[in-house]
């Protein structure tokens, strides 16, 4: 009788936590989640992702103003990896500076440096030198670049051998071929009804979740045509891979930034389509955020970057989000993400339990697209999404406009109390000032770096930043 009430009131109390109505905002579902599964009068249960379901919509959500420090990290052996050379743990130190013009070499065994805080964008991996002018910054976000694409991205291919293509109605067609071996994938155009040709364009990661600006076309890419995203069974399917293989390096959002490459190398031999190529912007939100980041950081000709809540690998770093978890707050990090789908390189996965072995964070990642125009989009409701690591991520990318002397072409605005990859309409001046400054050459105020998080959301600059900001010169 003992263990029959015992069972018995397990079961019910299960049952009354499972039965619980959840108020707005909170979690209501995912894998793992054992609380309430349905939401309080006047909101319903929303999928987000394979981990994360919220109550949708509602009042105001509590902002968490915890402080979060980096971990004390004790150096250990590196992970192991069969898809990129070697590493061992080690220490570099600052040297003199490399000339002007020359670039340090990447070794192909790399040194790596366990380090708990945001690594120092202005410091060599190749030889610990420190970046002092433009020019020099110029190589180290090549260097950076490689760093993404051996660690975490997989190699980004450069152009095809041949890439045509053609415009008529409101598709424009992207024909490629390479090494015997073709594909041809379709953009939808819409042209605005008002405004002069050429025309500014944004290329939309899986369509706009962002307001269409006046005066500007957009083209919607189907980047799961390009590269799938249902989930981890994913890997090498899609157009991509029918060039390359299905066994090559490049992770879906590499795949989707040579897609975007391949239809501005279209645009550029299509005058008909009277567009303005010097006033493209890229935009994408959540997974595709994370896609709109890659693609503003790997294509130059992309003049504006507009991430919309892109999270724990988009504008979130990697450190952050690890210190959020262990404050006690369920959020996206790297070790969860690689299971979840094929967004990242294979080789990721070796370092996913080891993130202060990376010679990077997402800081780094934004970093690249400097000096060009770079705007964050981003949500303080939603916990999975990391807001307290986006904002101290892009709080500190920051940094590095500041040093080329631009810091108004770079800027974070962080508005929470609505639903995932909504609009909020507080957000719409912050919005058009840059499309206005970088899309249509308007005279804007863009310097802000903001967030409606009590207390910048717990980020304090001296525990996670142990470098100073030079002036490029």
């Amino acid at each position: 009788m003992a263990l029959r009430l015992t069972l018995l009131t397990a079961a019910i109390s299960l049952a009354l936590r499972v039965n619980a109505q959840q108020p707005v905002w909170a979690q209501c579902g995912g894998i793992g989640w054992t609380g309430g599964t349905t939401c309080v009068s006047g909101t319903s249960c929303v999928f987000s992702n394979a981990y994360y379901s919220q109550c949708l919509p509602g009042a105001a959500t509590t902002v968490s103003t915890t402080t979060l420090v980096p971990p004390t990290i004790t150096p250990t052996t590196p992970p192991t990896t069969t898809l990129a050379p070697t590493t061992t743990i080690g220490t570099t130190s600052p040297t003199s500076a490399p000339s002007p013009g020359v670039c340090p070499t990447l070794p192909a065994n790399l040194s790596l440096v366990s380090n708990a805080k945001l690594p120092n964008p202005f410091v060599f991996a190749a030889d610990g030198s420190a970046v002092t002018t433009k020019n020099q910054w110029t190589c180290r976000q090549a260097e950076i670049s490689q760093l993404f694409q051996r660690y975490e991205l997989g190699t980004l291919p450069g152009k095809p051998a041949s890439v045509t293509g053609s415009y008529s109605g409101n598709t424009l067609t992207i024909n490629v071929s390479d090494s015997g071996k073709s594909i041809s994938f379709a953009v939808s155009v819409a042209l605005p009804s008002t405004g002069t040709a050429p025309f500014p364009a944004i290329i939309a990661i899986g369509g706009m979740s962002i307001p269409t600006p006046a005066g500007v076309a957009v083209l919607t890419f189907n980047n799961d045509d390009m590269a799938a995203q249902t989930d981890t069974t994913s890997r090498g399917q899609g157009k991509f891979y029918t060039i390359y293989g299905s066994g090559h390096s490049a992770s879906a959002m590499t795949a989707w930034a040579w897609g975007v490459s391949r239809i501005i190398d279209v645009l550029e031999n299509t005058p008909t389509l009277k567009l303005d190529l010097t006033k493209l912007a890229v935009t994408g939100c959540s997974r595709n955020g994370k896609g709109a980041l890659v693609v503003g950081a790997f294509e130059p000709r992309i003049a504006l970057t507009i991430p919309q809540e892109s999270g724990s690998g988009g504008a979130g770093c990697w450190r952050i989000s690890d210190a959020m978890l262990a404050a006690g707050t369920s959020t996206q990090t790297a070790s969860e993400i690689v299971g979840e789908n094929v967004w990242f390189s294979t080789n990721f996965a070796n370092y996913v339990h080891a993130v202060p072995t990376l010679p990077f964070d997402h800081h780094m990642l934004a970093a690249l697209v400097a000096p060009r125009a770079l705007l964050i989009i981003d949500n303080t409701g939603i916990d999975w999404l990391g807001p307290e690591s986006v904002f101290g991520c892009m709080k500190t990318a920051n940094k590095v406009w500041q040093a080329l002397g631009i810091p108004d072409h770079m800027g974070v605005s962080q508005v929470g109390n609505h639903a995932h990859c909504a609009f909020p309409s507080s957000e719409q001046p912050d919005l058009d000032a840059f499309i206005n400054k970088f899309l249509k050459g308007q005279n804007t105020n863009t310097s802000f770096v903001k967030t409606d998080g009590a207390n910048q959301l717990g980020f304090v600059d001296a525990n996670w930043i142990d470098w100073t900001v030079p002036t490029l010169t």
